[in-house]
């Protein structure tokens, strides 16, 4: 079994065990390198994170997916981790195009991706209910012509586009998961009674929870509801940047250092990139 199969086959096995398991978010490799150290047992990328990493925005069309390609290939290489990647809307409208990002995707090394249904149109976000089943038979079918159980999540993105329509969401996810998908997510459910409800409506696939922003649940709250993967998007690179931010302040409006009192000591970073 050849490295990539059996980093597929371990992801895989993650989302049939009994309880949830949680895969952060890195954005570059050095901060995956950081993760795995930890013990966490798979990784995803993160488009939100990565984008600020370039100076640019989130869900604006400022990634190409060779941007998106390179960032995921340099996070499967830092560790042997499993790794899955934040593939947009699969960087096409098409059925067609979203199957060819799931084979070049693969072959960067990662193990899994997802594909959502935002059209990154402001005044028409989420593609119709007929075009986003569609997009998703086709990611499904290209992910199963690989030589390895390639994970596809469908992402069903109403709640971050405000529209808090969760029959839609349910309705949404439920054929997704008719289509093939092998992991069902709806980043931004905002209660506990939601986070249910998409459980126990696509049930028994799993179910992917976005912990970041206003919903506040922990690994075992999550676990006992059904979830089986908890991912934190952009929560950790916005942990970072704000640390950063509040040091640079520091010296600019104060004229204090204080901040490397708190500062990871240069031997521990230096430590976790010496192979």
């Amino acid at each position: 079994m050849d490295a990539q199969t059996l980093r597929a086959e371990t992801f895989k096995a993650l989302h049939e065990r009994d309880r949830a398991f949680v895969m952060p978010n890195p954005w570059d490799a050095g901060s995956a390198v950081m993760l795995a150290s930890l013990g966490f047992e798979a990784l995803a990328t993160t488009s939100a994170g990565y984008a600020f990493s370039l100076a640019r925005p989130d869900a604006e069309g400022a990634l190409s997916l060779e941007d998106t390609l390179l960032n995921a290939g340099l996070i499967a290489q830092a560790t042997a981790l499993p790794v899955a990647a934040d593939l947009e809307n699969g960087f096409s409208d098409t059925p067609e195009g979203c199957a060819q990002t799931i084979l070049r995707a693969a072959a960067t090394g990662i193990v899994g991706g997802s594909i959502e249904d935002a059209t990154g149109v402001a005044h028409d976000p989420i593609y119709s209910f007929s075009l986003g089943v569609a997009r998703v038979e086709a990611a499904v079918a290209a992910a199963r012509s690989l030589p390895f159980p390639f994970t596809l999540t469908a992402r069903a993105e109403n709640f971050l586009h405000g529209r808090l329509d969760l029959p839609d969401t349910i309705r949404r996810l439920q054929a997704y998961a008719e289509a093939g998908a092998d992991v069902l997510y709806a980043p931004g459910l905002r209660s506990a009674e939601d986070v249910l409800a998409v459980v126990k409506a696509v049930a028994p696939k799993p179910v992917n929870v976005l912990m970041s922003g206003g919903l506040k649940l922990s690994v075992a709250q999550l676990s006992a509801m059904g979830v089986k993967r908890i991912s934190v998007g952009s929560a950790m690179a916005l942990a970072a940047y704000g640390e950063f931010y509040r040091a640079a302040q520091e010296v600019f409006e104060s004229g204090t250092f204080t901040f490397t009192e708190r500062s990871m000591p240069f031997s521990q970073a230096n430590q976790f990139f010496k192979g």
